[in-house]
């Protein structure tokens, strides 16, 4: 029997069709991955009109199995700012998506702002989350939310660097921002600056903050959305203003800092949870930060942690931080006059442990080990108090000099032995100096108050009223405020 060509052709390509045919893809039902296309899903375009801006990524399936992702949603629901189509798919929840082996499906999303609506939050978030056999893995999303200046990991250049004299829109620091070592960054009256909670402002250069009695500077983190935080500020939202040893000749008038102290990372670096941290000066004598009528509220970590650096303060409030509100280390300079340091635990930052101000020529490494330096400064007209029994410390330890003098201040502390090695001038010793509302962080004295009237004048002109404002009499009150 003989076959002809053509037939032999149609029976090979029949049997490679069947053959075909019956051959399946397994699908993975047990572990393995998807992987993305991005790690952070980032909607950078800063938003001047109501409108909406919509950007994509990849799902992958790298395996040699199909896999089924069972679902997909955004964490937020549809309370989200961000709307999804995946695949074709309409929807912030979608379910059972098939990716072929060694293959991909798309990730359409939309972010809505209206930029003007201050009830936005300034970084509007959310996390895109796929499960697939089992397993969670999510892309965050990211989008600017008001019309703002965006400093997104910034080094600041220039002098001066002026933030709040051409408009009115405030300032957000996202992934941190740096004043450079030749720059100057001067921030106007008035001026609302709003950082993330990943973040600080890092100074090499120089920091003048020029708030007046009028219209102070406000620094906070960006949630604006209170119900994120149960209504009411939260320490640690941010991390904090951070002067490096080379920066010198900082100001700070009439600023307040709330809600910060968080601890937070650049590179492989860990910041300590401060909401002001001055270092050592290493290129000039003249003084790094001089404060005046400022206030740091609500710090998880420490209100000022200084490492030999120098600080000037009049008329300053520092309370409610979850360490020392104020922790002079490793020696330093300082003056610091008519301040009132206390701290009181809330719900959310304990006071157990730690006292409300520390002053110390020394900074302990460990158990054996130390640095010090030399300690000199002076500390009049001053209130340190809180709800331990001991809310000072005072000490040296050799290797530098210890030179600091307290006059007419009122402190806890259960035993005088805490300040054998200072100076102290009509100071006096836990009598409770009768804050109005410590919960409220209301710090204003009665003038029944031991601290009222037993002062001494402090002749400095541009320090010469309260932290409200108010007109110093001849014969001052102990901390920041005028009795009442």
């Amino acid at each position: 029997m003989h076959f002809k060509p053509g037939y032999i052709i149609i029976l090979i390509a029949t049997v490679m069709a069947l053959g075909t045919s019956c051959k399946k893809t397994k699908t993975l039902t047990n572990g393995g991955r998807i992987t993305f296309s991005v790690d952070t899903l980032m909607f950078d375009t800063v938003f001047t009109a109501a409108g909406s801006f919509t950007t994509s990524f990849k799902i992958f399936n790298p395996q040699n199995e199909d896999v089924v992702i069972s679902s997909v949603h955004l964490q937020n629901g549809a309370s989200s700012y961000f709307h999804l189509n995946v695949d074709g798919f309409q929807g912030n929840t979608q379910t059972n998506l098939k990716v072929r082996a060694h293959d991909s499906i798309y990730v359409f999303a939309t972010v809505n702002i209206d930029p003007t609506n201050a009830a936005t939050p300034f970084i509007v978030t959310d996390d895109f989350i796929a499960t697939m056999n089992g397993q969670d893995y999510n892309v965050p999303f990211t989008a600017f939310g008001q019309n703002a200046h965006y400093i997104i990991d910034s080094v600041l250049e220039g002098t001066p660097i002026p933030w709040g004299t051409q408009d009115k829109l405030p300032y957000v620091i996202l992934h941190n921002a740096e004043v450079d070592s030749a720059a100057t960054l001067t921030i106007a009256a008035g001026t609302r600056i709003y950082v993330n909670q990943d973040s600080r402002l890092f100074v090499l250069g120089k920091l003048k903050i020029l708030g007046t009695p009028t219209d102070s500077v406000v620094i906070q983190g960006d949630r604006l959305d209170r119900s994120y935080y149960g209504y009411v500020g939260y320490p640690g939202e941010w991390g904090g203003l951070y002067f490096d040893g080379r920066s010198s000749g900082d100001t700070m008038a009439y600023t307040i800092l709330k809600n910060c102290g968080g601890s937070t990372n650049l590179g492989t670096s860990v910041f300590s949870p401060a909401a002001i941290q001055l270092n050592v000066n290493t290129t000039s004598t003249t003084t790094q930060l001089a404060m005046d009528h400022c206030i740091v509220e609500n710090s998880i970590g420490y209100g000022i942690l200084s490492f030999g650096g120098s600080l000037n303060m009049y008329n300053c409030r520092i309370n409610t931080c979850g360490a020392q509100a104020l922790a002079l280390l490793q020696g330093g300079t300082y003056s610091i006059n008519n301040c009132s340091f206390a701290c009181f635990a809330t719900n959310n930052v304990a006071h157990t442990d730690n006292g409300t101000v520390a002053i110390l020529n020394y900074y302990a490494i460990d158990d054996t080990h130390y640095t010090a330096g030399d300690l000199n400064g002076v500390m009049r007209n001053c209130i340190i108090w809180g709800g331990l029994s001991t809310e000072f410390a005072c000490d040296s330890l050799p290797g530098g000099v210890f030179n600091f003098y307290m006059q007419n201040c009122l402190y806890r502390a259960d035993s005088i032995e805490h300040f054998a090695q200072s100076k102290l001038f009509n100071c006096i010793a836990n009598m409770d100096p009768m804050f109005k509302n410590t919960d409220n962080f209301d710090f204003h004295i009665p003038t029944t108050s031991p601290a009222a009237a037993t002062g001494i004048p402090i002749v400095y002109a541009p320090y010469n009223t309260d932290l409200d404002g108010v007109q110093w009499v001849t014969t001052p009150n102990l901390g920041c405020y005028k009795a009442q």
